[in-house]
């Protein structure tokens, strides 16, 4: 995903979370694309052999159904960053100022707690499942649970690198790859 960053910290210090952030970005769209295409292959390549020859991949079913948690966990950060989660975003167009900065700034307080507190709350989970295995793979299912913290810790992320932008006028981050009210609309 092209994001163009909407501001700018200067000094060593933005020039290194800028950099660190690109790559970060760059990680976790190449793991949402890999989850994805290897979901697809597996679902694909499952359907026709259960159609070819009565028989299919036991395992491709479980594993593209933990991929999809962990595809799902690991897109709530960037699409966030780019406004595409379903947000009533009317009321702070039609309050008179200061109100929607002030509007803004408890939405951004309530969603940071919120994934701090999912991050927290998913940690205990990690931490309780180890032991119990999945049934067709046998892994532990914390391998699984550690999308729901890995997932939210992002997004507690993604969303300090808008914060700037959004409490001070509702504006996301822009991509080259996606518009989400063209998508909207569609």
């Amino acid at each position: 995903m092209s994001v163009r960053p909407q501001a700018a910290i200067p000094g060593r210090l933005g020039h290194a979370l800028r950099t660190f952030d690109g790559a970060l970005l760059a990680v976790n769209r190449a793991f949402m694309i890999a989850a994805l295409a290897l979901m697809a292959v597996m679902v694909f390549v499952s359907v026709a052999l259960r159609y070819l020859t009565d028989d299919a991949i036991l395992w491709a079913e479980e594993l593209s159904r933990y991929l999809m948690v962990w595809l799902t966990f690991l897109g709530v950060g960037p699409v966030l960053r780019l406004g595409g989660h379903v947000a009533v975003d009317n009321l702070h167009h039609a309050l008179p100022p200061p109100a929607p900065l002030i509007l803004r700034t408890v939405v951004v307080a309530l969603v940071a707690g919120f994934a701090v507190y999912m991050t927290y709350a998913g940690l205990g989970f990690v931490a309780r499942s180890w032991r119990q295995t999945t049934p067709v793979l046998h892994i532990p299912f914390a391998y699984v649970a550690m999308a729901v913290p890995v997932g939210f810790g992002l997004s507690v992320w993604h969303l300090a690198m808008i914060l700037a932008p959004y409490v001070r006028d509702g504006r996301f981050e822009q991509s080259d790859d996606l518009e989400p009210e063209e998508a909207a609309a569609a």
